[in-house]
């Protein structure tokens, strides 16, 4: 670790990642469901229970002493049964790094887990693009933003199409789930996020449409990027990086020390690599296995 210019000890991303950086990021992720969700103490484990509408949460380990001690298979399936009681998705998420023996016991315990790398951007520094292309704009939404229904749906539709190939999703599909937005209230949430100071959220738009979106959420003085998606037929164009730039900067505006986001895979990391973040550790989500029929 090097030093400050206040002489504290800063963590550099060069090495191995610091305890301390690893410790505010759990932290952090303890922190950031108890805006809109409960927390149910399992022991070694915490489930958040969205309260309202919305994106469900997930369990993770407890912070404090409670998160100390071992997690065994019996514990993952006490939450998982009450997940299925809530009617919630059997999610769990953890940094590897930080509760290296919870793998083994929510596979013992059924579940598949999926990796994906973890990324900080080096401390202090902000991310430069190229200007997107003509007739596009990068800007932050307002509550009041007419491009805000479109860029809640644009998400969902990049995340149905992994990879950062260029896909077949385009403005016909967009149009249709931007109705869907407004009409099921997802836009009028954010909206009520966006207007309590709990998301930021930015977006390439054409005239009122966005194209790309993404968002993130400061607690404190850390802040993770998510949600970073393109319309899959106008990849391959700097939307997400300028996208991420804008983000970065009011992050950093707002006092913003530490920035981190996961990457869907390695592919995904290069990218976000090129825009200053480097690898701190692997963030893992375990769930149920996905049935050999949906998948054919």
């Amino acid at each position: 670790m090097s030093a400050d210019s206040s002489g504290h000890p800063s963590d550099s991303l060069s090495d191995s990642p610091s305890a301390g950086l690893l410790d505010r990021l759990e932290d952090y992720y303890d922190s950031v469901p108890r805006s809109a969700a409960r927390a149910e103490d399992f022991g070694p484990l915490t489930l958040f229970v969205r309260e309202g509408d919305g994106w469900p949460y997930y369990a993770r380990p407890s912070r404090g002493p409670a998160g100390a001690g071992p997690v065994s298979a019996a514990d993952v399936l006490r939450v998982r049964a009450r997940q299925r009681e809530l009617g919630l998705p059997e999610s769990f998420e953890w940094v590897a790094e930080t509760t290296p023996a919870l793998r083994a016991a929510v596979e013992e315990a059924g579940l598949t887990v999926h990796a994906h790398p973890l990324m900080v951007l080096e401390p202090g520094s902000t991310t430069a693009t190229a200007a997107p292309p003509e007739g596009l704009a990068v800007r932050l939404l307002g509550p009041d933003d007419p491009a805000l229904p479109s860029a809640v749906a644009v998400g969902p539709l990049a995340f149905g199409q992994l990879g950062t190939a260029v896909g077949t999703t385009g403005t016909e599909e967009l149009a249709a789930a931007e109705r869907a937005t407004v009409q099921d209230g997802a836009a009028d949430r954010l909206a009520a996020r966006i207007r309590a100071g709990l998301t930021v959220m930015a977006a390439a738009v054409r005239g009122d449409t966005a194209l790309c979106s993404g968002m993130h959420q400061p607690v404190g003085a850390v802040t993770e990027l998510v949600g970073i998606g393109t319309l899959p037929a106008l990849r391959r164009q700097g939307l997400g990086l300028a996208v991420t730039a804008a983000l970065v900067a009011d992050a950093r505006s707002r006092g913003a020390e530490t920035v981190f986001l996961s990457a869907g895979d390695d592919d995904v990391a290069r990218i976000y690599a090129r825009a200053g973040f480097r690898r701190a550790g692997t963030a893992l989500i375990a769930e149920p296995a996905e049935p050999e029929a949906s998948r054919a």
